[in-house]
């Protein structure tokens, strides 16, 4: 049963990254046809907030208190993991190489392998290690950092933007604890969009949107196809797979997962864009995936719990003294 389920957190994991990393192919035509990246983000959150409203008030029986006891993790949640997240992001785009803002931001695995370091003051195991090193040389290849100066400030919301992931990770694997997971994510992109839609009515954030026919698929469609697909598959469904695999398998194995995005972002692009990949990009993505492997080969620590129910399974070889018989009077 825990081998089963550690397989259907591995495909959830990698189904989240793969329908993250499509997300750039189905929002492009959107940026082409004159949106900004505010507005898209602000629409896609919205979208799949509608679509996980249901579910989300269903998971909670219509009962709306446990929310309010988890306000703060929703609150956390939706302003880090959701909008911090996308604003940081795009912040970023503005100052420094797009390759070095993916690179900052995808370094949220190692992140948190160094926090359990600190926190716990017990070296991680050298097979997590090994593979933590394979990963980032392959999100190397993959991504290609270019040249270009470095401006701090843009440095700086792409390091925002890889903590927002890590608390992304980070909740997700205590979700159900206090509220089922896709009311949390439904509550988040509701408290996300309000968040977004409030930093482009200050001015924070551009807001600007088009409407009519664009490329899509090789095709034309309206503007709303490209939009609804990206609301449902790269985040309602990606958010909701990725918590449920963080849930299976720990924040840690799960992260390292998450790399999968860059690298089904380039197959992606490969199969519908026609953009090839070149053989740097090919060996990064084996290079991830070896990192990926080492980090699930790692041994899980033996606790007092596994030990003493170790020691019930163990027959007892010794003898047993049994009370002498009582004498008659």
């Amino acid at each position: 049963m825990r081998a089963s389920r550690g397989l259907v957190g591995i495909a959830l994991g990698l189904g989240a990254g793969l329908a993250f990393g499509a997300g750039g192919v189905f929002v492009k035509p959107l940026l082409e046809s004159g949106w900004t990246p505010g507005a898209a983000v602000l629409a896609r959150i919205s979208i799949a907030a509608v679509l996980l409203s249901i579910p989300g008030l269903i998971a909670l029986r219509f009962d709306l208190r446990p929310l309010w006891r988890a306000r703060w993790t929703v609150l956390l949640y939706g302003l880090v993991a959701v909008a911090s997240v996308q604003v940081a992001f795009y912040a970023s785009l503005e100052r420094i190489p797009v390759s070095m803002t993916l690179l900052i931001e995808y370094l949220a695995p190692i992140a948190l392998v160094l926090f359990a370091w600190v926190r716990t003051r017990r070296m991680p195991q050298l097979i997590v290690l090994g593979g933590s090193v394979l990963a980032i040389a392959g999100l190397v290849l993959v991504i290609g950092p270019g040249g270009g100066a470095l401006d701090p400030l843009g440095l700086l919301f792409a390091a925002i933007a890889m903590i927002g992931v890590c608390v992304y990770y980070a909740i997700g694997e205590r979700a159900s604890e206090q509220v089922p997971p896709v009311a949390l994510i439904a509550s988040g992109f509701v408290v996300g969009a309000i968040a977004l839609a409030a930093t482009g009515a200050i001015g924070l954030l551009p807001m600007r949107a088009t409407f009519g026919e664009v490329d899509f698929l090789g095709g034309t469609a309206p503007w709303w196809v490209p939009l609804v697909t990206v609301g449902a598959v790269s985040t309602a469904f990606a958010y909701t797979a990725g918590i449920a695999a963080i849930r299976m398998l720990g924040a840690r194995l799960a992260s390292f997962l998450g790399l999968s995005e860059v690298v089904f972002a380039g197959i992606v692009g490969w199969i519908l864009l026609g953009e090839a990949l070149g053989p740097l990009q090919v060996l990064g993505g084996v290079l991830i995936l070896g990192g990926i492997v080492l980090v699930r080969l790692e041994r899980a620590p033996a606790d007092a719990a596994s030990v003493a129910l170790d020691m019930d399974l163990v027959p007892v070889t010794a003898p047993v003294e049994t009370p002498a018989p009582a004498r008659r009077g």
